[in-house]
């Protein structure tokens, strides 16, 4: 079975899952895996590695292995740019950023890292990738048009472009470490807009009310990172955004 499969099949069995994002640059390969553990146990279906700023080389591929030295759960590379791939991963979210105003993430990127995906026998998730304001570095360092707040009619459109570009999976960011989430009147809109596609949302989801909020408006994919670096007891911390999502 597919990493893709596995992801789909717990959606179906649990209506929204949760995805744990670490970023290497912010904790040592061990302190990566001591996270992925606790989060494996708390209830994570997959650990999501990567971060907006340059994460590549050796740090990356040092912290995948020590990941799934860690965990049974799917390790999925998510890119900052061309050189974030890593032969150990289990699969990659292949970013399209469709707000972008550079052409480098919108297809260049892509064409140069879809060899060595191909090389490492990486699996691939087409994922159409949306930001919401603020952004943060995210969106700066992608050149992004930032989807405004009050317009959740232009995320919708974007969403359904990714759709209908062939794109199985939309995700909603609104910057890592930001002081609110996308809001759920957008999530909603986006949902609508392109029916069974898999939304996914990410980016200032701090307490268990905002990602059930998220879920309650369509997501059927939270991602945290931020509250769990933030917190000491990342079992209990995942543990208590899974079962807020599946209610």
């Amino acid at each position: 079975m597919t990493i893709e499969q596995q992801l789909q099949e717990a959606i179906t069995r649990q209506g929204t899952i949760h995805l744990t994002l670490v970023d290497p640059d912010s904790q040592s390969p061990e302190e990566a895996a001591d996270i992925a553990r606790g989060a494996t146990a708390g209830g994570t279906t997959a650990i999501l590695v990567g971060g907006s700023v340059g994460v590549g080389g050796r740090g990356l591929e040092c912290t995948v292995q020590e990941i799934k030295g860690s965990t049974k759960v799917p390790t999925i590379i998510f890119p900052s740019d061309v050189g974030s791939v890593s032969i150990a991963a289990d699969a990659i979210f292949f970013l399209c950023l469709l707000n972008s105003r550079n052409v480098a993430y919108l297809s260049t990127n892509q064409a140069l890292g879809a060899v060595f995906i191909k090389r490492y026998g990486v699996e691939p998730l087409p994922v159409a990738y949306i930001i919401v304001e603020p952004g943060g570095t995210v969106g700066w360092i992608g050149d992004a048009r930032l989807v405004p707040r009050n317009k959740p009619e232009i995320a919708a459109a974007y969403a359904l472009a990714g759709k209908y570009m062939g794109m199985r999976w939309i995700y909603l960011e609104a910057g890592s470490g930001v002081s609110d989430t996308v809001p759920p009147v957008m999530v909603k809109a986006a949902k609508a807009a392109i029916d069974d596609t898999k939304l996914i949302v990410g980016g200032g989801i701090r307490t268990d009310k905002q990602a059930a909020l998220l879920a309650q408006a369509g997501a059927d994919v939270i991602v945290t990172g931020t509250a769990i670096e933030e917190d000491a007891d990342i079992e209990n911390k995942i543990a208590s955004f899974v079962r807020a999502i599946q209610h």
